[in-house]
């Protein structure tokens, strides 16, 4: 039996014991040691775990549950005001940046994967951190929310429409049936009566029947399954359906609603999300970019790239009044990017668009954003409240 069953696990649980435990000095976000603790048992260093089909099944639900949160976690409201015009501008910078330095080491649709990896932001990855440190319902956690929201969902977007096997037009046409039956799912949301669901929820919430988890599986199972069958990106699905999720379950009473987060974060951040960063370290390629000095020194460039074309015009999402550490750490955070990095490296490797060699490096280039930009960017901002910030409400 492949030694990555009792592995991978075993990882999850010593991650955050590792970060509680240097914590005492140094905060540094639990999914650096899950993606470390992967590459040290994986091939390229100590081998003990192995790349195997069902582990990576179990990755790309944790994946998509990762995206789920996301979408639970998304505000229409950080959208607005000074915040979410800059996050918007800010992506549109980054994208039509990122497309145009793609032209200069890859052709057509090779330029567009490394635009759309370039110009990612992963909020998935920097909410637990935004949780973890108390910022998220502060001016600057909503900044970054909104960088983050626009960060993954432009992206995907722009990989069903451009990378999804179809003509630009076509994929548009899909996408726009696609978001044709999110929007009905959304107004049943908003609309729809949600007395009985909300009192099901709470006759279920303590009982073998667990009727709102059960829900939450059946709402992403269905729309990553309707993003399949019409050939558009998984994660726009599974994004969806977190919006979706939220709606429904808004005017349920308060506790009913935190504990079901609570048992949906437990089911993500507790068992599959874990699996994907421990994976994804499992399956990096390591060795590769050792061997080579030129590849290391390119995944280097690729994150200096990354921190220049996603980074800078993240400020512009900067919360009105912040100061230069605020910035800095709002620019660090915006460049953070790994689940769509990887995603849409994989889709330029199946379709022999993009080399494995420059998949390596820019793979490599996001997990070092996640396991460096979110750490300076806590070190920047020092030890300040975290309500330090005014709101932008009104900008």
């Amino acid at each position: 039996m492949n030694a990555s069953f009792v592995l991978i696990p075993l990882m999850a649980v010593l991650a955050p014991l590792a970060s509680r435990g240097i914590g005492r000095w140094v905060r540094i976000p639990v999914v650096v040691f899950e993606l470390v603790l992967g590459i040290i048992v994986g091939p390229s260093v100590l081998g003990w775990a192995l790349p195997a089909d069902f582990v990576h099944t179990l990755s790309q639900f944790g994946l998509a549950m990762l995206f789920f949160i996301a979408g639970t976690e998304m505000q229409l409201s950080v959208l607005r005001g000074r915040s979410g015009r800059g996050a918007i501008w800010g992506w549109l910078i980054s994208i039509v940046a990122g497309v145009a330095l793609g032209f200069i080491v890859a052709p057509a649709e090779g330029a567009v994967i490394i635009g759309v990896a370039l110009a990612s932001t992963a909020l998935g990855t920097l909410l637990p951190i935004l949780r973890d440190s108390g910022d998220l319902p502060t001016p600057f956690g909503r900044a970054v929310s909104a960088l983050g929201a626009v960060g993954e969902f432009g992206p995907l977007v722009a990989i069903s429409v451009f990378l999804g096997g179809r003509s630009p037009g076509a994929a548009t046409i899909v996408l726009a049936l696609f978001v044709l039956i999110a929007a009905g799912a959304v107004w049943y949301a908003l609309a729809g009566p949600r007395g009985a669901l909300h009192r099901f929820v709470n006759a279920t919430l303590h009982t073998s029947g667990q009727f709102a988890v059960r829900v939450v599986f059946v709402l992403l199972a269905a729309l990553v399954a309707l993003s399949v069958l019409l050939d558009i990106d998984m994660l726009l699905g599974a994004f969806t359906a977190g919006i979706v999720w939220r709606l429904l379950i808004r005017h349920a009473d308060e506790h009913d609603r935190e504990e079901v987060e609570s048992k949906i974060e437990a089911v993500g951040f507790g068992f599959l999300v874990p699996i994907f960063f421990i994976y994804t370290g499992v399956t990096f390629d390591l060795r590769s970019l050792i061997e080579s000095p030129l590849l290391l020194l390119m995944v280097v460039v690729a994150l200096i790239v990354l921190l220049i074309v996603r980074g800078l015009p993240s400020m512009l999402a900067s919360p009105e009044g912040s100061g230069w550490r605020d910035r800095i750490a709002v620019a660090l955070m915006g460049a953070t990017g790994l689940p769509v990095i990887v995603a849409v490296t994989a889709i330029g490797v199946d379709k022999g668009i993009l080399s494995t060699a420059a998949a390596a490096v820019m793979v490599g280039a996001g997990m070092l954003s996640v396991l460096l930009f979110p750490l300076l960017a806590i070190t920047v901002r020092g030890d300040q409240l975290p309500a330090g910030l005014p709101a932008d409400d009104a900008a």
